[in-house]
């Protein structure tokens, strides 16, 4: 059994998600908790948070972060992805800074203007 508290919405559940039983979810008070127990264990994902450098700006560092949630087993190989890439002043928040990185269909986007 795996213990989980379930941030799908603000109630917070306690999880327990049965590795031996088919990956059931006990413990959720919705249908949000079955699909986080499982997808957590089953498919676990992270938000990218990170810089590319920038030139011709106020900083030399641009803060970006992936569009969607990556699969956890490729946020290194995108974070060396990211090592060599260099952008132009101007930039605006939400700005596609690489498109579908490692052609998984998620962007990296910068979260401000500068």
């Amino acid at each position: 059994m795996i213990e989980l508290i379930c941030i799908g919405c603000p109630k917070g559940c306690k999880l327990l998600v049965d590795e031996n039983n088919n990956y059931s979810v006990t413990g959720h008070s919705c249908q949000i908790g079955v699909e986080y127990g499982r997808s957590k264990i089953l498919n676990p994902t992270r938000v990218l948070t990170t810089i590319v450098r920038i030139e011709n700006a106020i900083h030399n560092s641009l803060p970006v972060k992936s569009s969607k949630p990556l699969p956890k087993d490729k946020l290194i190989e995108a974070a060396k992805a990211l090592k060599n890439v260099v952008v132009k002043a101007p930039v605006k928040t939400n700005e596609i800074i690489v498109k579908n990185i490692l052609d998984t269909g998620i962007d990296i986007i910068a979260t401000r203007d500068m």
